[in-house]
């Protein structure tokens, strides 16, 4: 019996959980493709080179989709059982909520357990393939587009202007066409009164077949442009003359991945451990090498042997009887070399600052460094976490709601995922700020959230009426009576 039970609840529970986690990785993925939507519309890239993007950027959304998909499903589940009053037949049979709540409890614990494995090596992964995408496609050029009356840049080496366009979009008139040469300037124009413009059948070159027109070529040499910079001029008329421009400098083209691996967000658990201990070891040998480069100006703050003899030479001087000493220490150097003095002293002082602000540069790059590994390492364990914690608040929760279906449950799975999202981006924040331990901001969240899983788990074990209106009501009369008490 239990054992059927216990399949009848997964079996509910997967259900919509498979659907509230694409439909929320769905909302995701297009806020994304929103946001960027005026940097990769219109630039002539395939459907196909957006689906790409659109399919590795849905892999690094997992990590708030999941969570909120987990959180919508147990309160839909549950809340359904109360509503059918499942959930009180269970009760009455002898089987208690907790008892309810583990075979899901073990189903949770295997997709935390398979969200660290995604999070560790999928990730990485989808983020260097997103990332050098985006890369490419956010620096690659506007497609070619003429427009009447306007000159046309967009291919290197070339400025188009078309004074007109006939219906059919492909006859233009009153041509220009400049094509700059290898050492600037103008070395070709063509001018011509009408032509067809069309790509080529495999889209890498631009044919305009021009009619009734000139040529200028700059130079002795027409055949050869790249022969070099001379002061003649050819013109040459031409009734018909096919314009072949090279579109390649307009294809998208791809990035080396290995350029990016260098990034945080690319690497897993080991690589982040190795890569946090290799900046630690660099910050330690930075202060040291600034503390070896600053004795031969303050000896007396340095830590060096050369900053320890000088001191103990201080301690001696300062035994003696202060009448030894006159009223300052300038008394005692000559006057033929006070000046001297005096110039080394401010250079010193000089040289000692900038060093000192150029290794406290070096120091906060790497505190810096080492804060972002530090939020991505603990974010791969915390997003596992999260997944049992927010189902340990769902499932009470739409015991005690008792309502089904789309409506109660997600208003209150939403605002439940809005405070946690909230929680977890102001620690991540204060964690990126150095005003906290880098574990403790990324920790804050489900710090917080376990007490408050902790307290709807307990009332929905006694069966609190925590949303039910008669129970507000009542409390509201007994605060009443006890504010006016009868005369």
């Amino acid at each position: 019996m239990v054992k059927k039970l216990d399949i009848l609840i997964i079996r509910s529970f997967l259900g919509p959980f498979i659907v509230t986690f694409f439909v929320s990785l769905f909302v995701l993925v297009m806020q994304f493709f929103w946001l960027y939507m005026d940097e990769l519309l219109g630039k002539g890239f395939s459907v196909w080179i957006i689906l790409q993007l659109l399919f590795f950027m849905s892999s690094t959304m997992v990590p708030l989709a999941l969570p909120l998909g987990i959180l919508l499903a147990s309160i839909m589940t549950f809340g359904s059982m109360g509503e059918s009053f499942e959930l009180v037949a269970i009760k009455s049979s002898g089987i208690s909520l907790l008892r309810v709540m583990k075979p899901l409890v073990v189903v949770i614990s295997f997709v935390a357990i398979g969200a660290f494995f995604f999070n560790n090596n999928v990730i990485p992964r989808a983020n260097l393939r997103a990332f050098s995408l985006l890369y490419d496609l956010r620096n690659a050029k506007m497609s070619f587009n003429i427009r009447p009356g306007v000159f046309n840049s967009e291919i290197p080496g070339y400025t188009i202007k078309v004074g007109s366009k006939s219906d059919d979009g492909a006859t233009v008139h009153n041509i220009i066409i400049y094509e700059r040469g290898p050492y600037g300037g103008n070395a070709r124009v063509v001018l011509a009164e009408s032509g067809a413009v069309s790509p080529s059948p495999d889209g890498k070159f631009l044919i305009f077949r021009l009619r009734n027109g000139w040529r200028y070529q700059e130079g002795s040499d027409v055949n050869n442009p790249n022969s070099g910079p001379h002061a003649t001029q050819t013109r040459m008329h031409f009734a018909r003359y096919d314009k072949i421009i090279d579109l390649s400098a307009l294809k998208l083209s791809r990035s080396n991945e290995d350029l990016f691996k260098g990034g945080y967000q690319m690497m897993n658990v080991r690589q982040l451990r190795d890569d946090i201990a290799q900046i630690r070891k660099t910050k330690q040998h930075d202060i040291k090498l600034s503390e070896a480069n600053f004795a031969p100006y303050l000896p007396v703050y340095s830590k060096t042997d050369i900053g320890k003899n000088f001191r103990h030479r201080l301690d001696e001087i300062n035994s003696q009887p202060a009448e030894n000493f006159g009223p300052s220490f300038m008394g005692y150097v000559p006057d033929s070399v006070r000046g001297k003095a005096l110039d080394a002293t401010i250079a010193n002082v000089r040289n000692a600052i900038q060093l000192i602000g150029y290794t406290a540069n070096n120091v906060s790059i790497n505190d810096d460094s080492l804060v972002k590994r530090q939020i991505v390492l603990h974010g791969k364990f915390t997003l596992s976490f999260a997944c049992v914690l927010l189902f340990l608040i769902g499932a009470p929760l739409g015991a005690i709601i008792r309502r089904g279906g789309m409506g109660m449950p997600i208003v209150v799975a939403i605002g439940f995922f809005v405070l946690y999202f909230i929680m977890s981006k102001a620690g991540e924040e204060i964690a990126k700020a150095r005003t906290m331990p880098a574990w403790m901001g990324m920790w804050m969240s489900t710090a917080m959230l376990l007490p408050i899983a902790i307290v709807i788990v307990r009332a929905a074990r006694n069966d609190a009426p925590v949303f039910s209106k008669e129970w507000y009501f009542r409390i509201w009369r007994r605060l009443s009576r006890h504010r006016h008490p009868a005369s």
